[in-house]
């Protein structure tokens, strides 16, 4: 038999079974039967009765009786489509009793309905007999012809005794539908047929016997006939022609196996009705197995698809996916991916972009799966953002994308929140995970059924992972399990039940749907070991750029005049504009800019942003409270005027004469004090609120430290929430609440304890419905901060004004620690955002605080100034120097927060004297290297450096690896105390080219006279791709071919590129020949350079041929470094006849190459003439004794050199020692 790809989930290939016959016929594709565990002899039992007993007798009329799919006919009429022969036995013993029984069994032939009314079976509507059918099914006698696999020259057929061996009985012919067909397996204990998977048409499998000489039968469904069109069958309901799905086996059947050994099959036509859409059209390869989807699979798709799109629309509360997301873009980033450390950050891995190349790797929603260059799909993708960015709304889009049938690859998504990890219980299988506890999952009517098509195509399933505030969830998540439980996840027994956090590590580690695509979000910072050996693919989102802002305000306000009074009053404040490239600072912004009038001024930092913020939220929360406290007040005032009226009436009947006039001022008397009895009681209320207000913030605000100590969003669960605190956090909008309930799902697709709105809210995140809210309750609910900003902001309260941090727990907190460096966890954002708000807030204005504490004036005042005092003592305490690119950032944003929150640009004395301590002492090379900078970060380190000015400082910028954007770059560039600038090459060349364009000349000549580049080391390949660049603009004294205005600015060149004298080439062996191209092309243009490492990047000897070409331009090279390089005889031959041409060369290494004694005598010779040439190093070479006495010979004449290093394994010691006592310039090391 042929042999085929087998799938694992198909019965096993019989193809590679050695003595394996194939006996086959031109047969019916369209069906195949379960028959069963069959005896060893076959003869009695193939027959109607046989088949009946075993099968649905609807299903065998359907299939035997049925028309379209009974071939009798063309049996009988066609005479070049033989019968199969009956297979003899293994013995004639045995043979000849299974013609008797054969013959013992036989009965008179009946209608095929009286048949199928036969009392064992259940009676069925009676169907028309088709014309021409033959009134006795007995097959005539014909001559059989064996159809094997083989396809050599026509060798007579065999009789029965030739074929077994043990008996001389002619055979028999067995009529047999078409749709059977015989696979004989030769007898062995080593063949077993097991069943994998239950596919549709049944394949029949049965164990082998392991010691009888019996042959095994197998039926398997049968291939189209070679040598007829058939026609599919026609629907019944519309007469549409069938899919070919139900007209062929599916691949990778046995069926199929099979048929590889008979000719070619006629495809069939496929019905219109089944063609798919274009929007379907999957741009990914699909598994190589696709198995047909039931239909019933099929409807939930559906239904899930449907569901999907009505409850992923929900972005924040009055937002809407559809009416308000912006489209963000996302960068593909790489990683260096060197080094055995096992302690990797991932934050230090990735490799920074500058803008340009930031903005050529941008990739939308539908290119996230895609490979690159049309390569294989990306299987294990890492979305990277900061906190705020948009990465789950971005999830969001996704899912609303998948339901709208745009990522058509995906026959299933599931999004799994990190926040089901406190679901601790052993009570979950990964059915119930993927179809209860993921994110809007709907209710599933036939779970089996679904679960095994997502076993049965993995490769069509997207799995999300989001709701991990950080990398060490997944790192934990991605440590090695063990075994057992490894082994018990794959056997996958419903039985079994398993924690979430072992489903989900299961899953993460590939050993559950180990072909399924993963989406995983994170932020970048934190070790990351596990995950970067296993991810295929970063991706960071970007942010808003300044038209994302403008598109997101004309969304947020509908109304043109308010959106453009508020687009108006964001630009006129650089510093909340530029912080809008965060969405989640943008939001808070447009809740600012909603509420804003003319006359106030807009907060100028992100300490006043966020107090505003809670101030609107805690404003809206007193009307909600007041306006339900109103009616009651109203009520007991009705009451009490009742009362007195009815009063006033006894009294009145008492009498006899009417009111006097004192009697009415009495009462227009007790009328007023009854208003202001209302008037006390509204004031006393709200008194009360506030009083009640206060204590409530302060027990969110330790809440919101406590998080932010513990890394986390989620609330702490060790500590009591009052149902008070709850309803008061979900009112003001603070708290978000994530449902844990799961729906238990019954076979007939019932709901265990649920209604209809319990069922539409339990397994998925939900924010809980408003009684919930309002009271608390619920103990599946998980309560989260809403927003991060908010969240540190509220910790930042706690750190400033409350009276239960202590001056010491005050000073621990603040930022830049001194004292003995410990192994510390990497610090979250929301710490950052904590200390910087504490900072701030110290500063603030008091009035506003006071509002927030329930203290006196006096000693609010007295605590505030003395937490000032430290804070102060702190700051000015540290050596700048001394501290990390990233400290200096921070300090930077620490000093605008508390210099800035006045809102109208003044300054107290203590803030004025932390701005000015800052600008005097920063260093004057002040380095960014490797550290991003987002546009809010370019605003705090520009109005440093402005404040620096004043003070009469110059200073040196090193914005190398920032990822600075180009604006930023031209606003610190654009400075005038800046004397020096380093970025990436292409950023900067592309700011050239934007000043070209706005004709700012004066900038111009600044920016192309600051910018600096030496030394450079390139340890990528876009970096000698970009100094090629710059090279080229330099040789030809142009920015481009049409520039004509620059080309006064660079008459003599770019400054940078003569003034660059060292280039160090660190990109390995494996990149560095994808550079070596560029490196030969620019060289020559380096005519100031005087060192040049090129040590490990493989040149061998055609790259020393080349190099050799570069070094005649470099007259002024004094260092040349090949150690490591491959080079052998032939290079450095051709490096030696340019050795004299380099008059200034005074130290020479080709360490480690593989120069041999022919090579060394090359060096010999040229030695005596390069007059400046001091050091020599070619140690650990081929060198043999007999090279080595040649350079020792030629050193004699060298009477500038010092030192000669030749030491190798090949040299012998006594012919080294005795070149030593000659001449003690050769060393050893």
């Amino acid at each position: 038999m042929q042999e085929v790809d087998q799938d694992p989930f198909v019965g096993p290939d019989f193809g590679n079974l050695q003595g394996a016959k194939v006996q086959e016929y031109d047969l019916d594709p369209y069906t195949g039967l379960d028959l069963g565990d069959l005896p060893d002899d076959l003869t009695e039992f193939l027959n109607e009765d046989f088949l009946g007993k075993l099968i649905d007798p609807d299903e065998l009329f359907g299939i035997f009786g049925d028309p379209l799919l009974n071939c009798e006919d063309q049996l009988n009429s066609c005479s070049d489509v033989p019968l199969p022969p009956e297979l003899p036995g293994p013995d004639s013993h045995q043979q000849g009793q299974a013609g008797k029984a054969s013959n013992k069994r036989k009965r008179p032939k009946v209608s095929r309905p009286q048949r199928c009314s036969d009392e064992t079976t259940p009676s069925r509507p009676k169907r028309r007999k088709v014309a021409g059918r033959p009134k006795n099914n007995e097959a005539q006698a014909e001559p059989t012809v064996d159809q094997g696999v083989d396809t050599g020259p026509p060798s007579p057929t065999p009789s029965a005794a030739e074929m077994t061996g043990l008996s001389t009985t002619p055979p028999r012919i067995v009529h047999l539908h078409p749709s059977i067909r015989f696979i004989t397996i030769p007898d062995s204990s080593g063949y077993q047929v097991v069943q994998t998977l239950r596919l549709s048409p049944s394949v029949i499998k049965f164990p082998l016997p392991s010691a009888s000489a019996t042959p095994a039968y197998i039926f398997v469904p049968a291939a189209p006939p070679p040598c007829k069109h058939q026609l599919p069958p026609l629907s019944p309901v519309d007469g549409a022609v069938a899919p070919v799905q139900m007209s062929s086996s599916p691949p990778g059947s046995l069926s199929d196996t099979a048929s590889k050994a008979m000719s070619p099959t006629c495809a069939s036509p496929v019905s219109p009705s089944s063609e798919m859409s274009p929007c379907k059209d999957s741009p990914l390869p699909q598994s190589p197995t696709v198995l047909d989807i039931p239909q019933v699979v099929k409807d939930h798709i559906q239904e899930a698809k449907a569901y999907m799109s009505q409850t992923c629309q929900d972005m924040e509360a009055g937002l809407s996916l559809s009416s308000h997301y912006v489209d963000v873009q996302m960068s593909q980033r790489e990683t260096f991916r060197s080094g055995k450390n096992t302690s990797k950050f991932l934050d230090k891995e990735i490799i920074v972009m500058g803008d340009t190349d930031r903005q050529k790797s941008l990739l939308g929603r539908g290119q996230i799966f895609e490979g690159p260059n049309g390569d294989k799909p990306k299987r294990y993708i890492v979305l990277l953002g900061n906190a705020g960015i948009g990465k789950t709304t971005l999830i969001r889009r996704l899912c609303l994308d998948w339901s709208r049938d745009c990522i058509p690859q995906f026959d299933f998504v599931f999004l799994l929140d990190g926040k089901a990890l406190n679901l601790s219980e052993p009570t979950f299988s990964l059915q119930t995970l993927l179809l209860n506890i993921s994110s809007f999952a709907p209710p599933c009517l036939d779970p089996d059924a679904v679960y095994a098509q997502i076993l049965a195509a993995p490769k069509r399933v997207l799995i999300i992972f989001d709701g991990f505030d950080q990398l060490r969830d997944y790192e934990t998540l991605l440590q090695t399990q063990e075994k057992d439980l490894i082994t018990s996840l794959q056997r996958d027994s419903k039985a079994q039940t398993y924690t979430v956090r072992q489903l989900y590590s299961a899953i993460l580690q590939r050993v559950l749907l180990p072909g399924c695509t993963l989406l995983l979000s994170t932020r970048p910072r934190g070790t990351a070991t596990q995950l970067l050996r296993r991810t295929d693919s970063f991706l960071e989102v970007c942010g808003f750029t300044p038209a994302d802002i403008e598109t997101y305000l004309s969304k947020y306000f509908t109304d043109p005049a308010l959106r453009a009074s508020a687009l108006d009053n964001l630009k006129s404040c650089s510093y909340l504009h530029l912080f809008c490239w965060n969405p989640g600072v943008c939001r808070l912004v447009c809740l600012v800019l909603e509420q804003f009038k003319g006359s106030e001024c807009l907060p100028r930092t992100l300490t006043g942003l966020c107090h505003q913020v809670l101030q609107l939220k805690m404003k809206e929360d007193s009307k909600t409270v007041q306006a339900q406290a109103e009616p009651e007040t109203e009520i007991s005032v009705e009451e009490t005027t009742t009362q007195n009226t009815c009063q006033r009436k006894a009294r009145t009947k008492s009498r006899a004469q009417g009111s006097t006039r004192t009697q009415r001022a009495r009462r227009a008397k007790n009328q007023e004090k009854e208003e202001e009895d209302v008037e006390e009681m509204k004031s006393v209320g709200e008194e009360v609120y506030r009083t009640e207000e206060r204590e409530l913030l302060s027990q969110l605000s330790a809440l919101a430290w406590d998080g932010v100590k513990a890394n986390s969003s989620v609330l702490v669960s060790g500590r009591t929430i009052s149902t008070k605190l709850k309803a008061f956090g979900h009112r003001t909008g603070l708290f978000l609440s994530y449902d844990l309930r799961t729906r238990q799902v019954v076979s007939n697709g019932e709901t265990k304890g649920a209604g209809k709105k319990g069922s539409e809210e339990m397994g998925r995140g939900v924010k809980g419905d408003s009684a919930r809210k309002e009271t608390g309750v619920g103990d599946d609910l998980i309560l989260l901060w809403a927003s991060p900003f908010l969240q540190s902001y509220l910790a930042g309260v706690h750190l400033s004004m409350s009276r239960t941090v202590t001056d010491r727990n005050f000073i621990l907190s603040l930022p830049f620690q001194s004292g003995p460096k410990g192994r510390r966890r990497p610090q979250r954002e929301e710490l950052e955002l904590t200390q910087r708000f504490a900072v701030g807030l110290l500063f603030h204005k008091r009035t506003e605080l006071q509002r927030l504490d329930s203290c006196t004036e006096t000693a609010f005042r007295d605590m505030v100034s003395n937490k000032q005092a430290l804070v102060t003592k702190h700051l000015e305490g540290l050596s700048h120097g001394d501290l990390s690119p990233a400290q200096v950032l921070e300090s930077c944003h620490y000093v605008y927060e508390a210099s800035s929150t006045h809102g109208d640009d003044s300054r107290d004395s203590a803030s004025a004297r932390l701005v000015a301590h800052l600008a005097t002492n920063l260093p004057e090379v002040l380095t960014f290297h490797g550290v991003p900078l987002n546009p809010s970060d370019v605003f705090a380190v520009q109005n440093i450096l402005k404040i620096g000015g004043t003070e009469g400082r110059s200073f040196c910028l090193d914005l190398e690896d920032s990822g600075i954007q180009i604006s930023g770059l031209k606003a610190l560039v654009g400075l005038n105390n800046i004397n020096t600038y380093r970025a990436c090459i292409a950023d900067v060349i592309t700011l050239w080219e934007q000043l070209q364009q706005s004709g700012e000349e004066e900038l111009q000549q600044g920016a192309v006279s600051k910018f600096k580049i030496h030394p450079l080391k390139a340890t990528q390949v876009c970096h000698i791709e970009h100094l090629a660049k710059l090279v080229n603009i330099h040789m030809h004294k142009r920015l481009s071919d049409s520039s004509s205005q620059f080309d006064s600015i660079l008459a003599e060149g770019v400054p940078a590129v003569k003034d660059l004298h060292k280039l160090e080439f660190e990109l390995g062996p494996d990149n560095g020949i994808l550079a070596l191209p560029k490196l030969w092309e620019l060289l020559p243009g380096l005519h100031n350079l005087q060192r040049l490492d090129l040590e490990n990047c493989k040149l061998g000897d055609k790259g020393a041929e080349k190099l050799a070409d570069a070094l005649v331009s470099l007259r002024f090279l004094e260092i040349l470094n090949l150690s490591q390089n491959c080079i052998g005889d032939q290079g450095v031959k051709k490096l030696a006849t340019v050795l004299r041409d380099l008059p200034k060369l005074h130290c020479l290494s080709l360490y480690s190459n593989e120069i041999s004694d022919v090579g060394a005598e090359s060096l010999a010779a040229v030695l005596p003439h390069v007059a400046s040439l001091t050091d020599l190093d070619v140690k650990y070479n081929k060198l043999t004794d007999v090279g080595a006495q040649s350079l020792g010979v030629s050193l004699r004449n060298c009477t500038r050199m010092k030192t000669l290093r030749l030491w190798n394994q090949c040299i012998p010691y006594g012919v080294f020692e005795r070149l030593q006592q000659q001449d003690s310039r050769i060393l050893w090391h």
